[in-house]
């Protein structure tokens, strides 16, 4: 049968098998520099944009989940069965060559010792996870998918790293800018970024805990490598589900002379001095450490036709049934929580969603918030409950949804915001503007204010103007004109609310429809 070259005899292996190292690492970098490309890359034009989803639609559990929760099977979703097809032949290869999250992880690990020891009971972590992402989904409750890695990671960059990035090079620009030597620098270096990292908006609600989740995820390398991978990853548990029937697995033969060197190489301690050096394929991401570790050409990658055996740290029954009764109890909860919403003021979605379009489709991966130009498209945090959080609300005092924009479909990797051409999106009512007399400057004190009429960006103006005379102070009349929201064509934009001068709460804002 086939097998990756052995090792000849030496310390760290022979070139060639030294090669098979630097090669998973020049993939994984790679990997990682077209995920940045795609999250980098704006849509452009009135058409959807569907390679920017691509990173999503890759991945198999946050497929998975969508279709259970939205009973559909998008086109494109089937994408991410080349993922489980290379998972079949070559085990969790995407876990150690392809992951972006698994690349950051092992760019911030350290080989050094560690004196903690993690019990292996905590592998079962990351099944338990994914049964109840699974059953969640079924129930339409896509909530847990906050932890999915690929979702994680790109809602980390959206609304945390990515903004203080920008905001981080636009101070150091103004600083430079005011000393008059630096000035031609300072432009043709903006010219160079401002391309590759845009404009993105300087501020995201609860930007602190995306950045201190995946702070978290790094901290824990500490007390093993690729922590995350090993006891937490939900995706890295279904993939070494699929791993444990894949053709390809790695052995050791007889050479192995029990020196442990494979051992502290393995980045997720998969290989057992006690059980003849074996790994489990579930755990092995096919990072090729042994391969070029061992100096006695001992490890070999054969295919194997028979299923892999279960591990002592695999979920026991009892676990399985406490996992789904939780499960199936939160979203009872969440249901509930939801109905007693819908007899409040909801949150506005973005166009051509509704709520249960938002929290039956959406993976939380922060992408629409990344394309939105104007910063309105927020994460929701308490305005759709537990099962919302996360999912994408227009906040209007941070922006407004422009009327010449509808590029937050065209980035969903899952149309939870359907992609609309921009008729299609002009013509979508977001919610309907109340007008505030006792804080409206015209209304409560007198004092001219036409502002939310002049930024109506609708044809007709869905903001009119009353002409109203007054007594001014000295008796001498005073002109005014009065803002009224004319219902029937208001879309529910958000400009008049956003560009509204009254400090504090608009005096003009825009209400859900629900």
């Amino acid at each position: 049968m086939a097998t990756l070259p052995r090792l000849k005899r030496g310390h760290r292996g022979s070139r060639p098998q030294r090669y098979w190292v630097a090669t998973r690492r020049f993939v994984q970098y790679l990997a990682l520099f077209g995920f940045l490309a795609l999250f980098l890359r704006l849509p452009g034009g009135d058409g959807p944009a569907p390679i920017l989803g691509v990173p999503m639609r890759l991945d198999p559990l946050a497929m998975a989940a969508h279709a259970l929760a939205a009973r559909t099977l998008l086109a494109s979703s089937l994408v991410s069965l080349g993922v489980i097809v290379l998972t079949l032949l070559v085990g969790r290869a995407w876990c150690g060559w392809l992951c972006p999250l698994g690349t950051v992880l092992d760019l911030f690990s350290s080989r050094a010792r560690r004196t903690v020891r993690v019990p292996e009971s905590w592998r079962a972590v990351k099944h338990l996870l994914l049964e109840a992402i699974f059953v969640s989904s079924l129930c339409a409750a896509l909530v847990l998918l906050v932890l999915d890695p690929i979702s994680l990671l790109t809602r980390t960059l959206a609304t945390s790293l990515w903004p203080a990035l920008e905001q981080g090079i636009t101070t150091a620009e103004r600083a430079l800018y005011r000393l008059p030597a630096l000035r031609p620098l300072v432009s043709a270096l903006d010219g160079l970024l401002r391309p590759l990292i845009g404009s993105s908006p300087a501020y995201f609600r609860g930007a602190l805990v995306p950045v201190g989740l995946l702070g978290g995820l790094l901290a824990l390398n500490a007390f093993a490598p690729r922590f995350w991978c090993r006891y937490l990853c939900p995706l890295g548990a279904l993939l070494g589900l699929l791993s444990r029937v894949g053709l390809v697995r790695r052995e050791v033969d007889e050479r192995c002379t029990a020196c442990d060197a494979c051992v502290p190489l393995c980045p997720t301690g998969t290989i057992r001095p006690d059980k003849h050096y074996a790994s489990d394929p579930a755990e092995c991401t096919m990072c090729l450490e042994c391969l070029s570790g061992c100096p006695q050409q001992a490890v070999v990658f054969r295919p194997h036709w028979r299923p892999a055996r279960p591990q002592e740290y695999d979920p026991r029954r009892r676990a399985f049934l406490a996992t789904l009764a939780a499960t199936v109890l939160g979203v009872v909860l969440l249901r509930g929580e939801r109905a007693i919403r819908r007899r409040l003021s909801g949150p506005i979605r973005p166009p051509g969603a509704d709520e249960e379009r938002i929290l039956s489709r959406c993976l939380r991966c922060g992408a629409c918030s990344r394309a939105c130009p104007t910063g309105a498209i927020q994460p929701a945090l308490g305005e759709s409950g537990w099962e919302g959080v996360w999912t994408p609300v227009l906040v209007f005092r941070i922006g407004y949804c422009a009327y010449s924009c509808n590029a937050c479909g065209q980035v969903c990797p899952v149309q939870a915001i359907p992609s609309l051409s921009l008729e299609e999106k002009r013509e979508q009512v977001l919610g309907w503007a109340d007008i505030d007399r006792e804080r409206c400057l015209p209304w409560a004190e007198g004092i001219p204010c036409i502002v939310c009429e002049e930024m109506c960006p609708v044809p007709q103006k869905a903001v009119a103007l009353e002409r109203v005379e007054l007594p001014g102070e000295n008796g001498a009349p005073i002109l005014l004109q009065r803002p009224h929201v004319v219902r029937k064509r208001c879309i529910g934009c958000g400009i008049c609310e956003y560009q509204c001068p009254v400090s504090g709460p608009a005096a003009i804002r825009v209400y859900s429809r629900g």
